[in-house]
């Protein structure tokens, strides 16, 4: 397993449309992903279970994968997460 704490840097945080992206980039991959924050911890591919998080701008999640690839998801996601403009 891979776990990897990151600050949301998206300007907007993680609204409806950056949501489906980042659901979009974790279905990419075959390991089961998880963001944390707090005490809720959700399916990255859930596009539900990401908008119940309700992640703004410098909040800090953690990301954690399980699978044959997941040094790339988390990789991915963190670039993704820290995107910003």
């Amino acid at each position: 397993m891979t776990q990897k704490d990151i600050t949301v840097q998206l300007d907007s945080g993680l609204e409806n449309r950056p949501i489906a992206f980042l659901v979009q980039v974790a279905s990419q991959f075959r390991s089961d992903i998880y963001l944390i924050s707090g005490n809720k911890r959700v399916n990255a591919k859930s596009i539900m279970g990401m908008m119940s998080l309700g992640l703004i701008a410098g909040e800090d999640v953690t990301v954690t994968a399980d699978g044959s690839d997941e040094q790339d998801a988390v990789s991915k996601i963190e670039k993704f997460l820290t995107k910003v403009g």
